[in-house]
């Protein structure tokens, strides 16, 4: 009977398929052969051509030198330092409340005129060269050290940086102690020689003045010296005729 008969089963599919072996992740990717266009070498770039157009501005802007102040003077010390100012800040302005605010970081100078030899302190902000400091190196000036630094000084003066004669307390803060102490030493000998330099314009003037004055003293007369001078002279006239009088007699 055709339900009796024994079915074979089809081949499984897995035995007639070759077993792959796996491929390793580190493998190199297959390369594909190259065609015939990809053999062919590149064609060179086409050079670019250079541009000789000129244009002409609009507004020619001539070279202007641009003075610093600086030109009539030497640099007697130069270090660089950090300067804080102790003051009001713009929130603060009017309200009393005072505290120390970083100015900027430079190089602090004395400077000494060629001509009257006058000294001054003049800082300026590096990269964009604003005044920050800029006071004559009165004789009157004290360094005091700032609390908890030795190589910080602070210092009161009036000073011209802002375009007014403002008293001002500075600091500034140097790289290390030693850098401190050469600033200090140098700024106090500078300072007893701006001393003898002012005490000599002093005695010069006051001499100069002297003088004057002597002249003009010496120019003055008064009415009664006039009185006296015009008596003396009558007096001498009427004696010399007195005597050729008694001469004739």
């Amino acid at each position: 009977m055709a339900e009796e008969q024994e079915t074979t089963p089809p081949p499984a599919a897995a035995a007639t398929e070759e077993v792959k072996a796996p491929v390793s992740i580190f493998a190199a990717a297959p390369v594909a052969p190259k065609t015939d266009d990809e053999e062919k070498p590149a064609a060179a770039p086409a050079k670019e051509e250079e541009s000789t157009a000129q244009f002409t501005p609009v507004v020619q802007l001539e070279e202007v030198d641009v003075e610093s102040g600086e030109e009539e003077e030497e640099v007697v010390y130069v270090q660089r330092g950090k300067l804080f100012l102790y003051g009001e800040t713009l929130l603060d302005v009017g309200s009393g409340n005072k505290q120390w605010k970083e100015r900027g970081i430079g190089d602090i100078r004395i400077l000494k005129h060629r001509e009257h030899q006058r000294m001054r302190v003049l800082m300026r902000q590096e990269k964009t060269m604003k005044v920050i400091v800029n006071h004559a190196l009165d004789p009157r000036i004290k360094l005091e050290p700032n609390v908890g630094s030795d190589r910080s000084w602070v210092w009161s003066a009036f000073d011209f940086a802002s375009g007014a004669l403002l008293e001002t307390v500075f600091a500034i803060r140097f790289a290390d102690s030693d850098i401190a102490n050469d600033f200090k030493k140098i700024f106090e000998e500078n300072q007893q020689e701006m001393d003898k330099i002012l005490a000599g314009e002093d005695s010069a003037s006051g001499s100069a003045e002297a003088d004057e004055v002597a002249e003009a003293l010496a120019g003055l007369t008064t009415k009664g010296d006039e009185g006296d001078d015009a008596a003396a002279a009558a007096a001498a006239a009427s004696g010399g005729d007195a005597g050729e009088e008694a001469k004739e007699e």
